[in-house]
């Protein structure tokens, strides 16, 4: 039933184009009823996308079995499946890229499907590279990053016709990405346990220093000291020398 409504509506998009196809039209064309539509599309929009839904969990599902021993590889691998979607079907993927092309709706549309993509991809990367700044910030670039090298190898297919083989494109565009981001990382430890210091026991201290006017400062706390005492203790040691040298 979801084949036969999309490729009806598609019919009625040629035929009349997008904006003049109703969902009235799209269910009389295919001989069912609206609530059949809307069983399987929330919207017109969503018919010209039938099958991201079930990519995207493909996607999800994949990466939650991957090897984190090359995360930038698995998140190449994973668009590939996007690829495989689009090669599957020549015909209907060349023709809904015309037609995103011309509807400016179905173009806004279509951004926020490949959005979708690059947060599963971005996601993924995130539980490898951690949840800190530098994390995020990796997690989100790399993203960011195979899904251009993805979309631009996969249009230069679709703006062909669909002629040729879409992965040789998309496969070369991928390798730059692994190229510049595939450096292996370390991964992440469990932090170890604190012990407990033996009451009688000597602790060690924490040291920490900065530099002021060429000269080192350097202040020594017992280790679990909180660290806003640790700063206000450097800033101190620092506005001491500073009025010292004045």
């Amino acid at each position: 039933m979801r084949e036969a409504l999309a490729q009806a509506a598609f019919q009625l998009f040629l035929e009349r184009g997008f904006e003049r196809t109703t969902v009235d039209d799209i269910v009389a064309r295919a001989g069912v009823g609206r609530r059949s539509f809307f069983r399987y599309f929330p919207s017109k929009e969503d018919v010209v996308f039938p099958d991201h839904e079930r990519c995207l969990a493909e996607m999800t599902a994949f990466l939650s079995t991957v090897d984190d021993g090359d995360p930038v590889g698995a998140v190449c691998d994973a668009a590939r499946i996007v690829l495989r979607m689009y090669a599957a079907n020549p015909e209907f993927s060349v023709r809904r890229y015309r037609l995103t092309r011309e509807v400016p709706g179905l173009r806004t549309y279509e951004l926020s499907v490949v959005r979708r993509y690059e947060q599963t991809l971005a996601g993924h990367l995130r539980g490898r590279f951690g949840e800190g700044r530098d994390g995020e910030l990796r997690a989100e670039v790399i993203a960011a990053s195979v899904v251009a090298a993805h979309n631009n190898g996969l249009r230069l297919w679709l703006r062909s016709g669909g002629e040729g083989d879409p992965e040789a494109a998309v496969d070369h565009a991928l390798a730059m990405v692994r190229e510049v981001w595939g450096r292996p990382v370390a991964p992440r430890l469990p932090a170890a346990p604190e012990s407990v210091p033996d009451p009688g026991a000597v602790v060690p201290a924490t040291a920490a220093g900065t530099s002021v006017n060429g000269e080192v400062v350097v202040m020594v706390a017992r280790r679990g000291t909180p660290m806003w005492r640790v700063v206000q203790q450097i800033e101190d040691a620092v506005g001491a020398n500073g009025r010292a040298e004045d």
